[in-house]
């Protein structure tokens, strides 16, 4: 046990006073948006996005608000917290985390539609180059959660296996959690619940040693996330972005599938954070959907053959 990393990031980037200040789960947004932003740019002035460079601005920060926070936000109320629904104002606290990438997803297919009637240009043109885009907010958004040791992984024995903290707030490892406390408590007798534990592990070696013992190690679920989702999944789409000649729609079925069948064997190393549906968990479940809608796309985009100013 004593070989695994014990997970004692701090969300915060600075701490003004005990839990105010910026995080590093913001900042992944803020850094998501920008590298949106410049890239969109760069895809413009190169003739891959049918929307003007003066444009884009504008619907990187619209695209931002309404498709990824408040779909984000909205697909996890939903998805997998409705129980926030009967304290309404709940949802508003974006800061302490829990949005939905599946939401998301469909907060920005619903925002870009409008957005591309209402300016009349090409939705799917619009869609193409947006995609592109995501993997480096969904790289960040992964990051985002391993320093919040948060979304970890099922309980592994591999060698990179790391133990976070945070298990011993969930309901269904409470015996973890009183035996954690007790034992803590006599290194620190202040420490009166588990929340307490997690901040304590971040500033005292002595408890950290003592969860080392208590604590199961599991996958870094998140990084598996980060790899696939971020890295593995850029490359893809900037590979054929930049290298083939595609229809308008392909890159965005492309995306879809790739993302939705990444996601579904991560979810097999990610600890299940609702209810599962059958066998699946929520995240596998909503994929299967997303690889469908990913194959319709790229259908129609096979049938229409229209293409953006770069390749006509």
């Amino acid at each position: 046990m004593l070989s695994y990393y014990l997970h004692n990031l701090d969300p915060f980037i600075f701490r003004l006073w005990d839990n105010v200040g910026p995080r590093w789960y913001g900042m992944a947004y803020v850094l998501a948006f920008v590298c949106g932003f410049v890239l969109l740019s760069w895809l413009s002035k190169r003739g891959y996005l049918d929307l003007s460079q003066s444009a884009v601005g504008d619907f990187v920060t619209w695209v931002a608000l309404f498709g990824v926070m408040v779909g984000g936000r909205l697909g996890y109320v939903i998805f997998y917290r409705p129980e926030m629904l009967r304290e309404p104002l709940s949802i508003l606290r974006v800061w302490e985390g829990g949005m939905s990438s599946h939401g998301g997803m469909l907060g920005v297919v619903l925002f870009s539609l409008y957005y591309a009637r209402r300016h009349k240009i090409s939705w799917t043109n619009l869609g193409d180059n947006l995609v592109v885009a995501v993997p480096i907010g969904l790289f960040l958004g992964r990051c985002a959660n391993f320093i919040n040791g948060e979304l970890y992984g099922r309980i592994a024995s591999v060698a990179w296996a790391m133990q976070f903290p945070k298990e011993l707030l969930e309901p269904a490892n409470a015996a973890e959690a009183e035996r954690a406390l007790a034992a803590c408590q006599q290194v620190d007798p202040s420490l009166s619940s588990p929340e307490a534990i997690v901040e304590a592990v971040r500033r005292n070696p002595q408890i950290a040693t003592v969860l080392r013992g208590i604590l199961t190690p599991r996958h870094p679920s998140q990084l598996y996330e980060a790899l696939l989702e971020g890295i593995v999944l850029f490359a893809i789409l900037w590979f054929v972005r930049t290298r083939a000649r595609t229809p308008n729609g392909f890159l965005t079925g492309l995306f879809m599938i790739c993302y939705a069948i990444f996601r579904i064997v991560v979810e097999y190393f990610r600890e299940p954070d609702a209810p599962l549906i059958g066998s699946f968990t929520r995240g596998q479940f909503f994929s299967f959907f997303v690889v469908a809608l990913g194959i319709g796309f790229i259908v129609v985009a096979k049938r229409r053959l229209t293409y953006p100013r770069q390749e006509r």
